[in-house]
């Protein structure tokens, strides 16, 4: 996945669940809004959750910061349930480069699976990598915890 000057990071996260049940949290707006955005990451108010969950389909998760909107947007480019998501990411009016890409990889382990997480960023953005590792790695314990606040096995 890495290109040229492009850092890539790398998350992994092992879940207590099945894997068809973390891989179905990445594509239900309703799950998204409860881990990977809002108040158990940041102090951040959720507006909209919109996603249409096919290769080609798009989405934009809206959230409000200290008084300003910040529209997380992407178009999903791989879509292999439950065991491969790969879609770009960006900030609407923030970034339009659309080489901020991710890749979620799922496998089954005993008692439950493991998510491997790539996130090739711009050149151009690498000195958020730290960030954007530590970003992952919150939202990746927040699933494990939405999950469990749920009862999902």
């Amino acid at each position: 996945m890495a290109s040229g000057d492009s850092p890539l990071v790398v998350v992994t996260h092992i879940y207590p669940f099945q894997r068809e049940t973390v891989f179905n949290a990445w594509l239900d707006p309703g799950k998204v809004g409860k881990w990977m955005f809002g108040p158990p990451l940041r102090e951040e108010t959720i507006v909209r959750m919109g996603l249409e969950a096919r290769v080609g389909g798009h989405f934009s998760f809206v959230v409000n910061r200290e008084g300003k909107d910040f529209d997380h947007v992407g178009e999903y480019l791989e879509i292999e349930s439950p065991q491969l998501l790969a879609f770009t990411w960006g900030i609407k009016g923030m970034s339009e480069d659309p080489e901020s890409r991710v890749r979620v990889e799922i496998v089954p382990t005993t008692g439950g699976c493991e998510l491997s997480l790539q996130h090739q960023i711009p050149a151009e953005w690498a000195e958020f990598v730290n960030r954007t590792k530590e970003g992952w790695t919150k939202m990746l314990a927040s699933l494990e915890k939405t999950l469990a606040r749920e009862g999902k096995a």
